[in-house]
């Protein structure tokens, strides 16, 4: 792969397998899909690119078939503040395209990332022709709506083992990321930077969710074993 190019200059047509990765693809009818899978590209993103940025135009419809991207602002203070991880099977910025409005946010990939376009035009296509594909962006608008309330209570919270467990959850969530299964692969610094902590104090808020028996951690990556239980944290934290 040739680094000095952008992703936009790296995009190429999906492989068959690829395709298969994107889940809303089969919720079209057979004429839509053959008119839409033509316009679909991919591009292989490396750990930095950026892939959407404040105050771009939207020009595709993004989604993550396999990777790891951070959706994060960067704030007054000279910081940045994430609001969520975007994980294999999920597809973003809905509200955007909808909108036709600049982007609000960055979007950066965490590590290699294979990233799928729709283009702008396209996703309206479908969204005045597509029942299927309606209902599909309805569930992503509900369940993103969800997401970042969230978020919110996750940024007032002071208990690091909270935000740990519930960002944990979040990337798990089978609606929004269909792709991962049962094992997310992430490493204890990417979880770092979603959780906006150290990865030290990540690896000790891993430790005590594996000992409360909800997760278990494996070599680059961490496997859910009580998602209800992330979801509503209740094990007792002391920094």
């Amino acid at each position: 792969m040739n680094q000095e190019l952008t992703l936009h200059q790296r995009r190429r047509a999906p492989t068959a397998q690829e395709l298969a990765g994107i889940p809303w693809l089969h919720l079209l009818t057979a004429q839509e899909r053959e008119v839409m899978v033509p316009k679909i590209v991919v591009g292989d993103a490396l750990a930095g690119d950026v892939v959407c940025r404040v105050g771009r135009a939207p020009t595709y419809w993004f989604g993550v078939v396999e990777g790891l991207l951070k959706m994060s602002i960067d704030t007054d203070r000279g910081d940045s503040l994430t609001f969520t991880g975007v994980s294999s099977g999920g597809w973003f910025g809905e509200g955007t395209a909808l909108k036709q409005e600049p982007y609000r946010y960055n979007v950066q990939a965490l590590r290699a990332t294979l990233v799928a376009g729709l283009p702008i035009d396209s996703f309206h296509v479908l969204l005045a022709q597509s029942i299927g594909f309606n209902r599909f962006i309805m569930n992503q608008l509900n369940e993103r709506l969800g997401q970042f309330i969230a978020a919110r209570e996750i940024d007032r919270m002071n208990n690091p083992d909270v935000r740990v467990a519930r960002s944990l959850a979040a990337l798990f969530n089978p609606i929004l990321f269909p792709g991962v299964g049962e094992v997310l692969q992430i490493t204890q610094q990417e979880l770092a930077y979603l959780v906006g902590l150290s990865r030290q104090r990540v690896n000790v808020a891993l430790q005590r969710l594996e000992a409360a028996a909800w997760i278990q951690v494996a070599y680059g990556g961490v496997k859910v074993l009580n998602l209800d239980a992330l979801r509503s944290h209740t094990l007792a934290s002391h920094d």
